[in-house]
């Protein structure tokens, strides 16, 4: 778990070793052991790396790494199955010098090319510079956990883990007044149909499950998916029994990888399902690193604070829980160090909850947190995914007979089920369409907005909506296309602000894909959500927690967060600076804050708060 920087570059050129360090510097929190530098024999290649050490902690492992005299490495991230490939490699003749995961990067990509991200299990952003063949090879893992910006004007690549690396570099910021309009109209951080579009007009991000090559002779930059879930290969002959023995034996399998370390490994602990599941498995294992430490953000006084949730798991595994109370006074004091590492507006307060348990991680000494992120995406643990699954229900004329709206009724689920969702079962395409109108129009009567502004920039509305209308679809979308990847951004910077690494069992690649190649009544049942989940954890987790009926979804207070005078006061000044860049009216100086929850759909004065951040 590091940050690389590199910079390539044909002919004079203004890049120099001063420029690599100065981006190296910006990305210090997240490698605070260690920095290293390389450059090419005809200077062209300059590569950089700060290094978190969590594998081979000698300087063996420091990185840019070198292999066979032709490859040079900087990698961010973790190989989960790095032992098992090196053991493989070495049958194949390969040897190796260090205990790290890098090196067996090498290794692979040097036996398999750019086949050796389809043998990798694990989180991973690496940039590869091939002496031989003059080439840059790079790749993201499959969700997105890492991170990879890049800067491309046809004669400079320049890259990095974080987009600060490459303004240190002397690259102007850019704002992408499009993806503005649509943060600010519907709440969306990114674009669902371009996935490399930032907020920043001249800064590209890879996408998850990509590789990238990049010769810088021809001046050819190539960006290729390597990976896909097939949401039509459904097992609809599975028992329950079989399947519930299989996701126990993959998510055990998944938290004993993300286990292995060599520096101490803690967990996150909300009192939801997700982190308790994922507590309780690493608490039975036992192996490794593993401290039994919880940290937890609560909300003293605040109706869905869940301190009493992660008390009853703490006690249960006798985990040490370590708690942090976060105010609006603790909003106000770290709003610009958020801000500064999250590089992007994100849409409530929630991130924020997040980045202070990282910051309780460090203090304490522990490098590593595991976290239950990424099970509600694929196991369907929103409450938005019922009509989903009661649109599907519907289609197959199975509805009624399954009781299931009845059920969930029965447990206290509001979500209700109308003649919409019979026309978006009935006609997918035509609702799809219905959808995307009606959100462009919601966008341009949006009244805050300068007209000049609503005109210039809602000419691309980037509302979108799944491929295929039935639970799996939805599942999808959210995992793979928009939605996943943005929580995965908040969690990469919270944790590497504080020189920490997050590792999530839930999103191990093959564990997703057998979830999706299961019916949806794995994932919803009788009314329950993630109902796979919740029967495999029944007899490890109280029954409160597995089957709590509530989800709260670590939200913070924010709506009280809003109603501080301070913290209006922010809103605003960030209204002013929206005002004279021509993005809002003068007007809406005029208006009252709105306070609004973390989860409300119009929060329309926190995003421009946020935003303005980032101009």
């Amino acid at each position: 778990m590091c940050g690389i920087a590199g910079i390539i570059h044909t002919g004079s050129s203004r890049f120099s070793q001063v420029q690599l360090v100065s981006m190296t510097d910006a990305l210090s929190h997240r490698g605070p052991d260690g920095a290293g530098y390389w450059r090419d024999p005809g200077g062209d290649v300059l590569l950089g790396h700060r290094r978190l050490s969590i594998l081979d902690l000698s300087d063996a492992a420091s990185q840019p790494m070198h292999f066979r005299n032709r490859y040079t490495i900087i990698h961010n991230g973790e190989i989960y199955n790095y032992k098992e490939l090196r053991e493989e490699l070495g049958k194949k003749g390969y040897s190796f010098k260090t205990q790290s995961d890098t090196e067996v990067i090498l290794a692979a990509y040097d036996h398999w090319e750019d086949e050796c991200v389809d043998h990798f299990n694990g989180m991973f952003a690496f940039a590869i510079w091939d002496e031989e063949l003059k080439e840059l090879f790079a790749a993201r893992d499959r969700f997105g956990e890492k991170p990879f910006y890049y800067y491309f004007d046809g004669q400079h690549f320049i890259f990095a883990s974080e987009m600060k690396a490459i303004w240190a570099a002397g690259i102007e910021k850019q704002a992408n007044l499009r993806l503005l309009f649509n943060f600010l109209t519907i709440g969306y951080v990114d674009n669902p149909e371009r996935p490399e579009e930032t907020f920043y007009s001249n800064i590209s991000k890879l996408p998850p499950a990509s590789i990238l090559y990049y010769n810088p002779a021809s001046k050819e930059l190539s960006v290729e998916k390597y990976w896909d879930l097939d949401i039509a290969a459904v097992n609809k002959k599975i028992t329950d029994a079989d399947a519930i023995e299989k996701f126990n034996f993959l998510f055990t399998e998944s938290v004993r990888k993300r286990l292995w370390s060599d520096v101490s490994i803690g967990t996150s602990l909300s009192g939801g399902l997700d982190s308790s599941s994922v507590a309780a498995i690493a608490s039975g294992l036992g192996a490794g690193h593993f401290q039994p430490q919880a940290f937890t953000a609560v909300f003293p006084g605040f109706d869905k604070d869940e301190s009493a949730f992660s008390k009853e798991v703490a006690d249960t595994f006798h985990l040490e829980q370590i708690t942090t109370a976060v105010t609006a006074d603790d909003l106000l004091k770290n709003w610009d160090k958020l801000c500064y590492h999250q590089e992007e507006p994100f849409g409530s307060a929630s991130v924020f909850p997040q980045f202070k348990v990282y910051e309780l991680s460090k203090q304490n000494h522990t490098k590593i947190l595991l976290d239950g992120q990424g099970a509600d995406e694929i196991l369907a643990g929103y409450s938005k995914y019922y009509k989903w699954y009661w649109q599907e229900l519907f289609v197959k004329r199975k509805l009624v007979r399954s009781g299931e709206i009845k059920a969930a009724k029965k447990i206290g689920v509001q979500e209700s089920f109308t003649a919409k969702n019979i026309m978006a079962a009935l006609f997918p395409d035509f609702a799809s369409v219905i959808l995307e109108r009606q959100y462009l129009l919601k966008a341009l009567r949006q009244e805050d907005l300068n007209r000049d502004f609503i005109r210039l920039q809602s000419k691309e509305a980037y509302y979108s909506t799944p491929s295929h209308f039935n639970l799996n679809g939805a599942l999808y979308f959210n995992t793979c296309i928009h939605g996943l990847e943005e929580l995965l951004r908040y969690a990469d910077r919270n944790a590497m602000a504080h020189g920490c690494e997050v590792r999530l069992p839930f999103l191990d690649h093959e564990l997703v894909e057998f979830v999706f190649s299961l019916p949806s009544r794995f994932k919803i049942r009788q009314g329950w959500t993630k109902w796979l989940l919740r029967t495999s954890m029944n007899e490890k987790l109280p029954a409160s927690i597995a089957w709590r009926k509530d989800k709260v979804g670590f939200e913070p207070p924010q709506q009280q967060w809003m109603q501080d005078k301070k913290v209006q006061e922010l809103i605003h000044e960030a209204k002013k600076k929206m005002v004279s860049e021509k993005i809002l009216k003068p007007d809406v100086l005029n208006k009252v804050v709105l306070p609004l929850g973390s989860t409300a759909a119009d929060n329309y004065d926190w995003r421009y708060l946020s935003a303005a951040a980032f101009l």
